[in-house]
This record gives structure tokens, C-alpha cells and sequence, in this order.
């Protein structure tokens, strides 16, 4: 593969994670994370989220819900994510705290307030290697079924990307090609690092 794949969503837990699981077992060069300030999880109600650092490994988060309320987590497909999430890397990592992971040649997003910050993020860094990355949002539910197709989207876009001669100059008709064959919509940018 010719290019760094990075997959962010709010959390670091379902979108990203499922999009990281299935390019990762393609093979694609790629990372993930998440924006938010926490990373949130569904709790017993609304109100109620089960909240963890950035950092926090996925397996102690697996260990405290099992805790907490197994039933409860194993029926919301909580526990099948987080045990998905443990074999793709230790813990949720912070988009904005990722400077030392290198850059990325391509971003992908799953909201457009993600979207939003981390094109905002790159404006705000220094710009010393002056190298070109393009951010994409595709927009997907955060439910587990969502996920999936998204994560399947992705990848079907990547494998256009790395297809392209010059994804610079194809990209207008790689998204529009995109969005006639899935009925999707994307929002796309192109910055720099």
C-alpha cells in the first residue's frame, strides 16, 4: 500500500475501530482515533455514560464493564466491540496528541463535528513538512451495524485511492464516482502538515 491511513471518530471505540479492524486485516498502513475529551461509552441510561481517559487500555475498560453489568454490555455489543478493539491496539489514542505517530496521507472521519476538528487541528499545527493530506468524511451512525458498512465504505474508498495514479488530481472524480455507486455523500478537504 502507497499510503498512511488514519481513521478518527469521537471516542476511538466503534467507527474508527471497525474501519482500523477491517483495513488493518487488508492490509492498509493505518491508525485511529478519537477527538472527544473522554471516551464515553453507552451506560445503564442515558445520563449515565461510562466515561475513560484517552489512554486507558481497552482491556481494562472490557474488565470494569464485565464488572459493572456483564448482561447489560454483552447485549449492547459493548463487550464484543471492546474485546474487538483490545486485538487492534492497546488503548484509544487522542487525535490531537498524535503528533509523534508521523503524518498521515489520508484521513478518514465518520462525523462532520470530527471533520470539522480535525481539519481545524491540522490548520493549527506547525506546518514544517508541508505535506499534503487529504481528510474525507463519511458520515455513519455510531451503532455497531453502521459501523460495519462504513468500515466496508472505507475501505472500498481506499482501494480507489491507492488505485489512482495521482489521488491529487483524481479526487473529485474518485468522490463523485463514490457517490453515485453508494448513494453517500462526502465531504472532503485537502491541507497540509
Amino acid at each position: 500500500m502507497k499510503f498512511r491511513y488514519a481513521m478518527v471518530c469521537s471516542s476511538n471505540q466503534n467507527r474508527s475501530m471497525e474501519a482500523h479492524f477491517l483495513l488493518k486485516k487488508q492490509g492498509f498502513d493505518v491508525s485511529s482515533y478519537g477527538t472527544g475529551a473522554h471516551v464515553k461509552l453507552p451506560g445503564p441510561s442515558l445520563r449515565e455514560p461510562n466515561v475513560y481517559d484517552f489512554g486507558t487500555p481497552y482491556k481494562h475498560m472490557l474488565d470494569d464493564l464485565r464488572r459493572k453489568d456483564p448482561e447489560l454490555y454483552k447485549r449492547n455489543g459493548i463487550l464484543p466491540m471492546l474485546k474487538r478493539n483490545s486485538g487492534v491496539k492497546l488503548a484509544p489514542q487522542r487525535w490531537q496528541e498524535n503528533a509523534a505517530d508521523g503524518s498521515f496521507d489520508v484521513v478518514f472521519t465518520f462525523e462532520e463535528k470530527v471533520f470539522d476538528m480535525v481539519v481545524e487541528d491540522l490548520h493549527n499545527r506547525n506546518h514544517v513538512l508541508m505535506k499534503t493530506v487529504l481528510i474525507v468524511n463519511l458520515e455513519v451512525k455510531d451503532n455497531h451495524e453502521e459501523a460495519a458498512v462504513g468500515a466496508r465504505l472505507t475501505a472500498d474508498l481506499c482501494q480507489e485511492i491507492e488505485a489512482a495514479e495521482s489521488w491529487e488530481e483524481s479526487i473529485d472524480d474518485i468522490v463523485a464516482g463514490f457517490e453515485k455507486q453508494h448513494r453517500r455523500k462526502l465531504l472532503y478537504s485537502i491541507s497540509f502538515y
